[in-house]
């Protein structure tokens, strides 16, 4: 078989074990469901840490080319900002055992799972920042204002959401509209820049 379509079925198979079993998945158990030896899982992927590379391009590609099309949506500002939120949560409401994978080590794990969403979040921020900056008037202080607004609200909607994940005290579409609420201060109050922009950027890749 193709190692990139086998490659693929091995990442799948990853990803219904952890769903099932959490961030401590074993290889073995990995190897079972993708009906093959261990052996030849570490023939892709080197070895664990490997595999969790692999997923974290994978989840992180995805979660970052869904986050960048829903700025880039034509919507009033309060809809962008509810729909940019949706997209986050839902992304990691639909592999809840992965994201926490790549978002909180486990003891003495040397592999480096549990930061691996670092970078995306870094990346979230800029384009948070960017779409601050091109679209609204924040008079003088705009350029920090915007880079301080992006990595706030990327910060808050990550700790907002591991919270909201874990304890689930409402609805996806209730805490869109609590975090939205949170943000719609000054936010609401500034005006359009003339000339906004949509968000530039690579071509949004499709969500996984």
């Amino acid at each position: 078989m193709d190692p990139e379509p086998r490659r693929e079925q091995l990442l799948n198979a990853a990803d219904r074990v952890i769903q099932r079993e959490g961030p401590g998945a074993s290889m073995n158990a990995i190897a079972a469901e993708a009906g093959i030896t261990k052996p030849i899982l570490y023939r892709h992927f080197g070895d664990r840490n490997g595999l969790v590379r692999a997923l974290t391009e994978r989840h992180t590609g995805g979660l970052l080319a869904a986050v960048r099309a829903a700025l880039a949506e034509p919507l009033e500002r309060r809809d962008r900002v509810e729909h940019v939120l949706d997209t986050y949560l839902a992304g990691i409401e639909a592999r809840p055992q992965v994201y926490r994978l790549l978002t909180h080590p486990e003891p003495g794990d040397p592999s480096g799972a549990g930061n691996a969403l670092a970078p995306a979040l870094q990346q979230i921020a800029e384009e948070i920042t960017r779409a601050v900056a091109d679209q609204i008037d924040l008079g003088a202080d705009r350029e920090l204002l915007a880079e301080a607004w992006g990595r706030a609200i990327t910060g808050m909607v990550l700790a907002a959401g591991d919270w909201w994940l874990d304890s689930r005290p409402c609805s996806r579409t209730r805490m869109v509209q609590a975090l939205a609420d949170l943000l719609w201060g000054r936010l609401a109050a500034a005006a359009d820049l003339p000339t906004a922009a949509l968000p530039a950027g690579p071509a949004p890749e499709p969500a996984d």
